[in-house]
């Protein structure tokens, strides 16, 4: 396993993965919005995944210990715009956009992380990640749009928009910033902040319950806080925390253009939604402009 993650191509099978599965985690949060409230499935899916985590990475947290003590203002910060604000704003959001809008503002992202990236730390982008970044794009316009343009212009925003918008901005903020991470191993900084992360969501779902929504435990709400929990958390935060710190922020970024590839392809199986030129057409988009953004 060693061997592999440190292989030339790991980040590139690494952060596929980690963008399949936070698909699979967009579609999942949309299929369950009449039966989870949003921040409850956000603190559920964090506090399960803590649980999980800790049970696997008590000798690397108990090695790690004193730099993460000294490290609390940043993960402090890590966890709280890509753990706890993200995921309870995207759930919210899927509360009430559809999933054209919300895969649409997603695809946004690596954008964002380019420019926190120059903004933060003067990082420019190459002129190959420049073109990729844009001919990525290009893809999933087409697949979101279904290869008409005119659907840009009928698009109407809600909430739902604005929480998930402001939710890629904090991601991407968070993507920029994973070079500040202390010099840990991989399960002790998924450790401390998914902590960090369920315990700043805490007080969110018990306003929430309060406020008269709480959750049903039932089969359907244990299989999907369970699933997120494993998958789109531990898996996906791993595979995607890893890939950032081989490939760096803008060229690791540009694989999120993969989310409306992948949710074409979940929707298909999940949704009984049929194969179109279209999703082909932004798939061969999407495809040579990762390769061309990622090259060095």
């Amino acid at each position: 396993m060693g061997r592999f993650l440190n292989s030339p191509g790991a980040p590139y099978l690494l952060l596929t993965l980690a963008i399949l599965l936070w698909a699979s985690n967009t579609v999942v949060g949309r299929a369950v919005r009449a039966d989870i409230p949003p921040l409850a499935f956000a603190f559920w899916r964090w506090l399960l995944a803590t649980v999980i985590i800790l049970a696997m990475s008590r000798r690397h947290v108990k090695q790690d210990w004193a730099i993460i003590r000294h490290s609390g203002p940043i993960l402090l910060l890590l966890s709280a715009i890509g753990i706890a604000a993200f995921n309870a704003l995207l759930y919210s959001g899927l509360q009430w956009t559809t999933a054209i809008n919300s895969f649409l503002l997603q695809a946004m992202m690596p954008v964002f992380i380019v420019w926190l990236s120059f903004l933060i730390f003067k990082e420019k982008a190459t002129p190959g990640q420049a073109a990729g970044l844009l001919t990525c794009l290009a893809g999933a316009i087409v697949i979101i749009t279904k290869g008409d343009p005119g659907v840009l212009l009928r698009l109407s925003f809600n909430y739902g928009d604005i929480y998930i918008f402001v939710a890629v901005v904090l991601y991407a903020g968070y993507s920029a910033l994973l070079r500040l991470r202390p010099p840990v191993h991989d399960l002790t900084f998924m450790a401390a902040t998914f902590t960090l992360g369920a315990v700043l969501l805490l007080p969110l779902y018990l306003w929430e319950t309060a406020s008269g929504r709480p959750i049903e435990f039932n089969r359907t709400t244990i299989l999907a806080v369970g699933y997120v929990a494993l998958f789109p958390s531990i898996v996906s935060y791993f595979c995607f925390n890893r890939g950032i710190a081989q490939l760096g922020a803008n060229r690791g970024g540009m694989f999120l253009y993969l989310m409306p590839v992948f949710g074409s392809i979940l929707a298909i199986i999940f949704l009984g939604e049929n194969l179109r030129w279209y999703h082909l057409a932004g798939i061969g988009l999407i495809v040579p402009g990762l390769i061309f953004a990622a090259r060095k």
